[in-house]
């Protein structure tokens, strides 16, 4: 039996094992699949599967470098599939503590980014993540995290373009992260700024801007909080009736995509 007539056998198979919750499963079946066939069967696999059975399947990892599936997963089937990802969180705790969701979402993307030596594979990762409305959401939310450290990136950004490295100054995971963003996708980039902060038109505004040290100061200008762009996220999720396979009698997460 050639390579290719594995595929929809594997691909079945996997989703099967990820609607089932069986994660621990469906990462063996790549396993086995990649010491049988080589990892490019396991790459095309992940190609064909449904958006949001790749989310599923890799939220369930928390970014972890141990799952096969984020060594290999397309940058278009990763792209895709965060459009998803927010039907896997709990509203109650979307309501009650956003900035947990967010450190996972973060582990989830810095996983699936750094997880690769490969520069030309980070680059097309970002760049086909930022390119969508739900991925510019996405990163939006991460830099909900460090506005600060992400006003003063927007700085250097507008001085030295694509040609930044990241700044000592500031010593949170995020701004690595971004530095990438902008380095791969300067459009992307901007379109994550400008869901952090609508108030602006163009980045040059965010120059001029300051951050206080003070907590309880009201912010000058229009920021999105951690949980607002969580449920912006969230309402970005396609609808069951256009994407969902179907999942059997067993009570979806999140929202009823998975139903």
């Amino acid at each position: 039996m050639t390579e290719k007539t594995h595929l929809p056998a594997l691909s079945k198979q996997v989703t099967e094992l990820v609607l089932a919750g069986s994660l621990g499963h469906a990462e063996r079946a790549f396993s086995e699949a990649a010491e049988t066939h080589g990892d490019l069967v396991v790459s095309e696999v992940l190609g064909t599967l449904p958006p949001q059975v790749t989310a599923l399947h890799l939220s369930g990892f928390d970014g972890g470098k141990t799952s096969l599936a984020t060594l290999l997963v397309p940058p278009k089937a990763w792209a895709d599939s965060l459009a998803f990802i927010a039907a896997t969180w709990n509203e109650q705790m979307m309501e009650d503590d956003p900035e947990r969701i967010a450190e996972s979402l973060f582990a989830h993307i810095h996983g699936v980014v750094f997880s690769t030596e490969d520069e030309e594979r980070r680059h097309e990762l970002l760049a086909e993540a930022s390119a969508t409305d739900h991925g510019a959401t996405a990163f939006a939310i991460l830099f909900s995290m460090a506005p600060k450290d992400i006003l003063e990136l927007a700085g250097e950004v507008i001085s030295k373009g694509s040609y930044i490295t990241a700044h000592s100054s500031s010593d949170s995971d995020i701004v690595p992260l971004a530095v990438e963003l902008v380095k791969a996708n300067e459009d992307g980039w901007d379109r994550a700024l400008f869901e952090l902060f609508p108030d602006f038109r163009h980045s040059a505004d965010l120059a001029d801007a300051e951050f206080s040290d003070d907590p309880d100061d009201e912010p000058k200008f229009l920021q999105r909080s951690t949980k607002e762009l969580l449920y912006r996220l969230r309402k970005q999720v396609p609808s069951a009736r256009s994407a969902a396979p179907r999942r059997g009698g067993r009570k979806s997460l999140g929202t009823d995509i998975f139903s």
